[in-house]
C-alpha cells in the first residue's frame, strides 16, 4: 500500500517529470549556492553593525529601516539565486 506522499509524487512526476542534472550542472548549482550564501552573509554582517548601533542609540526608526533593508536585500539575493539556478536546470 502506498502512502499519500508516494501517490502525490507519482502524480507530480506524470505532469512534470524530474529532469536529470549533469555533473557539471550540479557543480554550477553548488557554486551558485556557495556564492550567494557568502553574499547574503556579507550583507548581514555589514548591516548588523548599523542595526545594533541604531538599537543601542534608541533610534527606532533607523532600526526598522535597516531591518527592512536587510530583509529586502536578502530576498532580492535569494530571488536572483533561484532565477540563475532555474536557468542552469533548463539547460539540459
Amino acid at each position: 500500500m502506498k502512502s499519500s506522499y508516494e501517490l502525490a509524487m507519482e502524480r507530480l512526476n506524470k505532469t512534470a517529470p524530474a529532469s536529470k542534472l549533469t555533473t557539471a550542472q550540479k557543480k554550477q548549482l553548488a557554486e551558485l549556492d556557495s556564492k550567494y550564501t557568502a553574499k547574503i552573509a556579507e550583507r548581514e554582517i555589514a548591516l548588523k553593525g548599523e542595526i545594533n548601533a541604531a538599537q543601542a542609540a534608541g533610534d527606532g526608526e533607523k532600526f526598522e529601516t535597516l531591518q527592512r533593508q536587510l530583509t529586502a536585500e536578502r530576498n532580492n539575493l535569494r530571488a536572483d539565486l533561484e532565477e540563475k539556478k532555474e536557468t542552469i536546470r533548463r539547460a539540459v
